[in-house]
């Protein structure tokens, strides 16, 4: 998860309610044939990006004189692909991000499980992959890289090459410079050449509702129209559960952040969970900026309106749920925080009136190397969300309506469950640290999520205060056997697991099990500032439920300590619980900088007391990972 950044979920999804009406067709072929559309676009998308990028490359397709649609894996039968060749120059692309441990998005797993256990003959079927994924995980773009290598398997033509999508480095310029690879490859495989219209085409268009019952607009529901007001379960990322907030308290004692810890109650709900599990939240923008977007664009807010799709054949009807406000759409359902990608600067750039800021925008959105640089250092470095492009453009002023198509969709943030549903079934706690910096222009960008829940006081003027969540199951769990020895690394909020873990294997002594060592290494800056949780570990420790906790605090002396330092420190007795005493290793937090560290750490050792080379040692901990001993749940 970047910080600043998004994290995300699949678009709507229309549901017929009227068991009477006909249901969704679940032939892409079929409805290809019906709109005479040649290239299908399918994503597996967690977090709304690679959704995205199948909506460009869909809506590219009418640039080279072919038609495009993009669709959800989850919504066709897949089976049809085999059928593509009956339809003339087609091609199927795949947009695929990794989500995890080198695991498909929730959307894509029907496909990815018909792919591996499938025999499947797609021979004639003409396919291409672009991978989204980040450099900093073990398994790097493994979902693409599976489909690409897959369909070839199977019989498919391969016409252009695996791209190669690195969230840890530029994903955008990634894809941009893949694609202008690609579709020249495309129009010379089936002879065509690009009509030259660069125009902007609209995909949606704007109905504004003058006399609409209020009952009949969305309010930030993401599903049924007054979900959140009639409550039912199952609950899910279409439909999340308004839960109380029970207790928020800042964790750490000093310093300029601030840390906190939220209990958020479930009790009603029917909702399961299991320590490792993910909480995922939507929260909504700050009222500061949406205010500011009307005001720069001299909008009345409260206008009700939809936006509909030109193409009536679409399963996507809105590009968020419609009817409701433009107020509502910027606050609940848009993402106007991060850095809008290269399309909609492209798209935004024939309403800047003066010369040079046009040119600059459609600079940015190109693949030159000039422009690729104006939008890293501009846009990326500088962090100028839509309303900082908006104010240093004064000339740019499009129709709301337009940016509103335009903008990605806000997204549901998860974080690590911070509690064991053993020990409280009905309260999900999470541990998350505020984001807020100051930008290379001055202003200063807050995280979207976590200022929202900073603000959520359990009651607030009497009205309690809720947050629309679900829950991610995960692979992060406790051996089966608990006498099976932990080893848990956590620094920083990367405590938030273990916090669970800890609770359970206390719960599950106290029922007379047999639980095996329960080793902790946390960290943090200073002892006495953002020790968080410190006096629970403390007991766990004296309780015994903690056979050791190790601390390292990185500046509280002259050289910094890191949590790698003290296992290494200990390195005959982490020897001792992993070779002998079949022990699991858990380590959440950080992706970038601290799982390679630590995972380098534990080669160390293997190298060092288990005699191996360094090659051997890296098989070793890579063995451990297949077997289920060595899991991490990281972000970036």
């Amino acid at each position: 998860m970047i910080m600043g950044c998004v994290f995300s979920l699949p678009e709507d999804r229309l549901v017929t309610i009227d068991s009477a009406q006909t249901t969704r067709e679940t032939s892409f072929i079929d409805k290809m044939k019906k709109t005479g559309k040649n290239i299908v676009v399918f994503y597996g998308s967690q977090t709304g990006t690679a959704e995205e990028f199948s909506n460009r490359l869909a809506k590219d397709a009418h640039r080279y004189g072919m038609k495009g649609m993009s669709a959800d894996p989850e919504e066709y039968d897949m089976s049809e692909l085999s059928r593509l060749p009956e339809i003339e120059n087609s091609l199927a692309i795949f947009c695929m991000a990794t989500y995890g441990e080198g695991d498909p998005t929730d959307n894509s797993q029907d496909f990815y499980d018909w792919l591996q256990e499938g025999d499947a003959d797609f021979t004639g079927v003409k396919y291409t992959v672009f991978a989204l994924g980040n450099k900093t995980y073990e398994h790097y773009n493994a979902m693409g890289k599976y489909v690409d290598q897959r369909l070839a398997e199977l019989g498919a033509q391969r016409i252009f090459d695996l791209g190669m999508g690195d969230d840890d480095g530029n994903l955008e310029e990634d894809f941009v410079s893949w694609r202008e690879q690609f579709w020249p490859a495309v129009c010379e495989h089936f002879g065509v050449e690009a009509t030259g219209e660069e125009s902007s085409i609209r995909q949606y268009e704007l109905k504004v509702h003058s006399d609409l019952n209020m009952n009949k607009i969305y309010t930030g529901e993401l599903g049924r129209l007054k979900s959140f007001e009639n409550q039912k379960p199952p609950f899910d990322s279409k439909n999340p559960f308004l839960a109380p907030v029970t207790v928020n308290r800042k964790l750490n004692k000093a310093g300029d952040r601030h840390l906190m810890h939220l209990e958020l109650d479930i009790t009603g709900s029917k909702i399961r969970y299991e320590s490792g599990d993910h909480v995922a939240v939507y929260p909504i923008n700050d009222s500061v900026i949406v205010n500011r977007i009307g005001e720069v664009l001299g909008v009345d807010l409260d206008t009700v309106i939809s936006l509909n799709n030109l193409d009536e054949e679409s399963n996507k009807k809105h590009p968020f749920p419609c009817p409701t406000t433009y107020r509502t759409a910027l606050t609940h359902y848009l993402d106007i925080t991060n850095p809008p990608r290269t399309n909609v600067l492209y798209e935004l750039a024939q309403y800047a009136t003066d010369p040079t800021e046009q040119e600059n925008m459609r600079k940015m959105a190109s693949s030159s190397p000039e422009g690729k640089a104006l939008y890293q250092s501009w846009v990326l470095d500088s962090c100028r969300n839509i309303l900082a492009i908006l104010e240093d453009f004064p000339s740019l002023r499009p129709p709301i309506d337009h940016l509103c198509e335009l903008l990605p969709r806000l997204q549901a943030r998860y974080y690590s469950i911070a509690s064991s549903s053993k020990v409280h079934p009905d309260s999900i706690h999470i541990c998350a640290v505020v984001v807020e910096y100051e930008t290379k222009t001055g202003r200063v960008n807050k995280g979207v999520a976590t200022n929202w829940l900073k603000s959520k006081m359990p009651t607030d003027n009497g009205h309690k205060a809720t947050v629309p969540m679900y829950i991610r199951k995960s692979q992060f769990r406790l051996p089966f056997k608990s006498s099976n020895p932990v080893i848990m690394v956590g620094p920083g909020t990367g405590i938030a697991p273990f916090m669970g873990f800890v609770q359970e294997r206390g719960w599950l002594k106290e029922q007379g099990k047999e639980v095996g060592e329960t080793v902790l290494y946390y960290g943090c800056r200073h002892k006495n500032e953002d020790f968080l949780y410190q006096e629970e570990l403390d007991e766990f420790e004296k309780t015994g439920v903690l056979t050791a906790l190790n601390v390292a605090f990185s500046r509280d002396q002259a050289d910094k300590v890191y949590v790698q330092h003290l296992l290494k420190k200990n390195k005959e007795a982490v020897w001792r619980l992993v070779h002998t005493d079949n022990a699991h290793i858990y380590i959440c937090g950080d992706a970038r900088n601290m799982a390679r560290d630590v995972q380098n750490a534990f080669y160390e050792i293997a190298e060092e007391l288990g005699g191996l080379s360094r090659a051997q040692a890296v098989d070793y901990i890579k063995k451990l990972m297949t077997k289920g001993r060595y899991s991490q749940d990281v972000w970036s």
